[in-house]
């Protein structure tokens, strides 16, 4: 049975100790970007080192109170805030934003959890390096969160989520022992991988404090096309095609419906549209090579057998950084018009590459029998990850739909889970999706999944809620 925070109680938290660690939570606390969850008035603890995260740790546990982790507030499925329950501590990491060190021969960065995700990119290139994980949030969002809930981003396709950018991990685990695994080792088999049990476990296995990040070579040649297809499946085609001429140097690869456009033409027209006519379908694609070679003659190239193959008829290279900068300016302004016209119902999904054009059909056969919706579906379509989300048509809001949401939601992940996808693609489960994670995950996985929290975390208090329910 877990306990409220009451005043004794937290008399006793900040006791442990020096009083300029605490405060009341601040709004923004209590906050996520989507609204769906408001959480818990508490204290708040920003603690400046590994040890002072143990020390509040075993006092929560001592008092058997829940703890609720904060990085930058960014995440989108409520994991970071606990709107119901026993009244949490929140413990933000905010004030551990360290760059500890960065081995730039080893291609290795560590930086404590805290730390920005654009600062840990600005580190990575002072040291003419390249820390590929990005995202939309990655000026607010911290490091820490991304690991806990493995983002994704724009740069997965060729470098992988951030599971695959860490070699190693400090911790705090729920009884507030430190797992000291900070490797900068490739090659470590000594047993169970606590690493990539924490990663994507959303604080409710334990605390990062600190991660060791792989970095790679800056490409010496970026650049950037969009490309008007004649389909998903033609992009997926296409982006087969770009790979047998530049093989593993697509950095990104993203699929534009028509739909984005609209949107930003209705509620950021600053935003300028490159296209003459909006086609249906285009992808923006992005190069990066290495010196000797050059991304313009690869992407004409890329353009040429394209269009020879039937799978575009028209398309733009950026002439320069500016052109490059306002096509990707297009691509990661799309989730905010997004936000502004309203969703009533946004997925975060992927299926296998090969059944990706057919999801995109047959979800708008369904979509459309469920009544008059509008769908914006884009995303990181060499991954496998759209985002696809259902829109009120115009003079509608989502509030007239609301009673609908449920259903919109379900026909889309029944799809998914019928196409061997994953409703949770790069976003995590947090609070949001645990209904979802019940209804569609592998019972034997989660079976193990309940065993693996009661053995690290007996009394429950690491982020309850969060992943698995409470």
């Amino acid at each position: 049975m877990l306990n409220s925070l009451t005043s004794e109680r937290e008399a006793a938290l900040r006791a442990t100790l020096p009083d300029d660690r605490f405060s009341k939570a601040e709004a923004r606390h209590l906050e996520e970007p989507r609204g769906r969850y408001a959480g818990q008035a508490g204290l708040l603890a920003q603690p400046r080192s590994t040890e002072e995260v143990a020390t509040l740790i075993r006092a929560a546990a001592d008092a058997r109170v829940p703890v609720v982790p904060y990085g930058g507030g960014t995440g989108l499925v409520g994991g970071q805030v606990a709107p119901d329950g026993p009244v949490p501590l929140i413990l933000s990491l905010e004030k551990m934003n360290a760059i500890r060190a960065v081995h730039a021969e080893e291609n290795v960065l560590i930086a404590e959890a805290g730390a920005i995700l654009a600062d840990v990119q600005a580190a990575a290139q002072d040291a003419g390096r390249l820390f590929p994980l990005s995202l939309a949030a990655e000026g607010s969002a911290r490091i820490g969160g991304n690991l806990s809930t493995n983002a994704g981003g724009t740069g997965v396709l060729r470098y992988g989520n951030a599971r695959d950018l860490c070699l190693g991990l400090e911790a705090v685990m729920p009884d507030g022992a430190i797992y000291r695994g900070l490797s900068r080792l490739r090659k470590d088999n000594t047993g169970y991988d606590l690493r990539h049990l924490l990663i994507g476990a959303e604080g409710s296995l334990g605390v990062i404090t600190a991660a060791s990040l792989k970095l790679f070579a800056r490409p010496a040649d970026v650049g950037a096309a969009l490309f008007q297809v004649t389909s998903p499946a033609a992009a997926l085609s296409l982006l087969a095609l770009a790979r047998d001429v530049v093989g593993e140097s697509v950095n990104a690869f993203e699929l534009i419906h028509r739909q984005g456009f609209d949107f930003l033409a209705e509620t950021m027209p600053n935003v300028v549209n490159p296209w003459a006519e909006t086609p249906e379908w285009c992808v923006l694609v992005e190069l990066g090579l290495a010196t000797g070679a050059s991304s313009d003659d690869a992407l004409e190239r890329i353009f040429a057998a394209g269009v020879e193959a039937g799978l575009m008829s028209d398309g733009m290279v950026a002439q320069n950084e500016a052109q490059r900068a306002a096509f990707w300016t297009i691509r990661e302004s799309i989730p905010e018009a997004n936000r502004r016209i309203g969703s009533i119902s946004s997925h975060d999904i992927s299926v296998p590459l090969g059944a990706l054009a057919d999801f995109i059909d047959e979800g708008g056969r369904r979509i459309d029998r469920l009544g008059a919706f509008r769908v914006n579906c884009f995303g990181h379509v060499g991954d496998g990850n759209l985002h696809y989300n259902v829109f009120p048509q115009p003079g509608k809001t989502r509030a007239d739909h609301m009673a609908e949401r449920d259903e919109i939601k379900r026909v889309v992940h029944d799809l998914v889970h019928e196409m061997g996808g994953s409703v949770s693609a790069e976003h995590g489960v947090g609070r949001l999706k645990v209904p979802d994670l019940e209804r569609y995950n592998d019972p034997t996985k989660m079976s193990a999944m309940r065993a693996i929290k009661a053995a690290l975390d007996p009394l429950g208090i690491m982020n309850p809620g969060a992943v698995l329910r409470a």
